[in-house]
């Protein structure tokens, strides 16, 4: 990343006083969204069309969006949704789903461990929040894994009606820190979802690109594009 990524955030970080974090695929992966990391993992064993895989994980993420116990841990989750992809892949038995689960959830558990470290150094200094389409499970993951008590607000899409890119989600979770958007930052790995959704609202944004993303810029010039979520410790702290 050169520095002139970095400037206009680090320039004004003064007056940033709200972190607000995508959750899959930020905070749980190295910029990947979860589908792509269930399609590397599910191609490991077996050979299945790109957009066959694509129609089955969107309708198996569909059924249990709203539809799972608000207490459910992280791996359960996980493993509904590759057992939802198999079904809709008429993948037979379950040792194919079962091995992508344990797989994904084990690398999941490895960022997040990195995640909360990075979420405790930035605590004491900045509001933090989790934005994120969800399953309406939010909350529990983030007990689970330790970074509840870090955060002033935890935005689950199923929980309260509304999902990213959509304005209302964000302006859901300034309402909840409280912040204005002028005064907050959005970090996530998806142009689509996060960083116009963030854009919408008048948040300035940091594209998780990932390692193997080279080129991948960000829908404003001005805003910044890292490869690893460690990298805003440099920016914030």
């Amino acid at each position: 990343m050169t520095p002139n990524h970095k400037s206009p955030i680090t320039n004004h970080k003064s007056g940033v006083s709200a972190l607000l974090f995508d959750f899959g695929g930020t905070l749980d992966g190295p910029g990947l969204a979860w589908r792509e990391r269930f399609f590397r993992l599910w191609r490991e064993e077996e050979e299945v069309p790109r957009d066959r895989f694509d129609r089955a994980f969107f309708a198996a993420d569909d059924a249990i969006e709203g539809s799972v116990p608000a207490s459910l841990p992280f791996a359960e989750t996980v493993g509904r949704l590759a057992r939802g992809i198999a079904a809709g892949l008429g993948t037979t038995g379950e040792a194919v789903p079962g091995r992508v689960a344990a797989r994904f959830s084990a690398a999941s558990r490895e960022s997040l461990s990195e995640s909360a470290a990075l979420l405790r150094r930035l605590a004491p200094s900045y509001k933090l929040a989790i934005v994120s389409n969800f399953y309406g499970n939010l909350s529990a993951v983030c007990r689970e894994i330790g970074i509840h008590g870090l955060l002033c607000a935890e935005v689950d899409s199923a929980v309260v009606g509304c999902r990213k890119p959509g304005r209302a989600i964000f302006e859901a979770a300034l309402a909840q820190l409280p912040a204005g958007p002028g005064e907050s930052v959005f970090i996530g790995d998806s142009l689509e979802r996060d960083m116009a959704g963030a854009r919408a609202v008048g948040m300035r944004h940091v594209l998780l690109a990932g390692e193997d993303s080279d080129g991948k810029r960000s829908c404003c010039p001005e805003d910044p594009v890292i490869r690893r979520l460690d990298e805003l410790a440099e920016m914030f702290l």
